[in-house]
């Protein structure tokens, strides 16, 4: 920094005198703040206080949102079609979920999920906080109702299950071909169509029937899938056990390698009434030997198609079906049935299931309603080359025309329907008595 020179002093008078201050600077002249400036200023500052106002009612109405929200109890509610976020948030009000429209409003706002609430049916924890509401509508977490198609329907049945569920909605385009449908027990939400449980239906069965077909044995006299369904759905009428089936399948089997006509009862049925599925009564003689395509008493092989529609423990069966030598077999006593591989042996089984029904009859017991559906056994040992694969005609001698079948019967439409309670005993004896000699 340049210091000013100093001055010597002329005297030493003039020394002792006080030197003059400098003088003052000169003013600087400021310049004037544009009015823009000033703006800009004014609203920065302005923005800043906004924004921590905005931040501390953000922060709150987050608080709020995930705070355990008014309902006391859990609650069902279904949010209807074509509703916006304001009805969507006046009924949640109105049905005690949220306090304040204008909070669900805005928290589903801040969310960026108030373009994805969807109408349904939902249920509500109760103490739902509002955060979790939203969430629950925008993810679609509707209820799940499910409904039970137990096997062994034909498809015109399994259609009216469909109608009469009041849940689903929509008329369904066209009843399926017999055998398409898979029973199970399927999920839905409330507003379902008929038509897409119908669609879902067939799309499973498609998929495990191409998969139980890839896994068949070399030696199975079955050429196609649909005998397979064909097939199965034979067994899937004749018994209501599960640990029946691959014996059951096995007879058929032994009987179609055999090139003996299957002589099941349901084939009878099914050609008498079709997609109805049953008689309501027994089988009478006159009908066993009626021709019809579907009854195996008359034709030889398979019926042409499937006569209801078998799950996948009777296609399954088919496949890995037991390995005897059984060609008949009859109902027990007990709810299942008694196999035989002679017709000698089978006529003592028939012997013994009428003493059962002579035991019953004894002590005053109704037929089981199980006859339904069903021809009843040969009054006396049966003297033919070749008795029925369930061993259930009438012969011609004895029993009078129309009356009802006693033997077990696996059909539908009764309070003892296997298809609806596999494990109940249709006849439950506490003492099959022994055949007599």
């Amino acid at each position: 920094m340049n210091q000013p020179p100093r001055v010597a002093p002329r005297s030493p008078n003039e020394a002792l005198k006080p030197v003059a201050p400098p003088s003052p600077p000169p003013k600087v002249r400021r310049r004037r703040r544009s009015p823009f400036i000033a703006m800009l200023s004014g609203l920065f500052t302005a923005a800043l206080v906004l924004a921590g106002l905005v931040g501390g009612g953000i922060a709150f109405v987050e608080s709020r949102s995930r705070a355990p929200g008014p309902l006391a109890n859990d609650r069902v509610l279904i949010i209807p079609r074509e509703s916006g976020l304001t009805e969507i948030a006046e009924l949640l009000q109105r049905e005690g979920l949220i306090e304040y429209p204008w909070a669900f409003r805005l928290s589903a706002l801040l969310s960026g999920n108030w373009t994805k609430l969807k109408a349904g049916e939902y249920l509500f924890k109760a103490r739902v906080s509002q955060r979790d509401i939203i969430d629950i509508i925008a993810e679609g977490k509707a209820v799940e109702h499910s409904v039970t198609i137990p096997e062994g329907l034909t498809s015109e049945q399994i259609i009216a299950r469909l109608k009469d569920n009041e849940l689903l909605t929509g008329e369904i385009i066209q009843v399926p071909r017999e055998g398409a449908m898979l029973p199970d027990t399927y999920k839905f939400q409330r507003g379902s169509t008929r038509q897409a449980m119908v669609d879902r239906m067939t799309r499973d069965q498609r998929r495990i029937l191409n998969d139980i077909w890839a896994r068949r044995p070399a030696d199975l006299p079955i050429k196609t899938p649909q005998e397979l369904v064909i097939l199965a759905s034979i067994v899937e009428k004749e018994t209501g056990r599960a640990d029946e089936r691959t014996r059951v399948a096995g007879v058929f089997i032994n009987r179609l390698n055999r090139k003996m006509k299957l002589q099941s009862d349901p084939t009878i049925v099914y050609g008498l009434v079709g997609g109805k599925g049953t008689l309501g009564r027994g089988i009478l003689r006159t009908e066993i030997s009626q021709a019809t395509p579907y009854n195996t008493y008359v034709i030889d092989g398979l019926p042409p198609g499937p006569i209801a529609n078998p799950g996948r423990a009777a296609l399954e069966a088919v496949v890995n079906h037991s390995r005897t030598k059984d060609l008949y077999f009859v109902a027990d006593g007990s709810g299942g049935h008694a196999f035989a591989e002679s017709l000698e042996q089978h006529n003592r089984n028939v012997a013994r299931w009428r003493q059962v029904e002579a035991g019953r009859r004894e002590a005053g017991k109704p037929a089981p309603e199980a006859s339904i559906d069903k021809a009843e056994p040969p009054p006396s040992p049966d003297s033919r080359t070749e008795a029925p694969g369930g061993a259930r005609s009438q012969s011609a001698q004895g029993g009078a025309e129309g009356t009802r079948a006693r033997a077990f019967d696996a059909s539908e439409g009764t309070d003892r329907d296997p298809l609806l309670n596999r494990s109940f005993d249709l006849n439950s004896p506490k003492v099959v008595p022994a055949l007599r000699p």
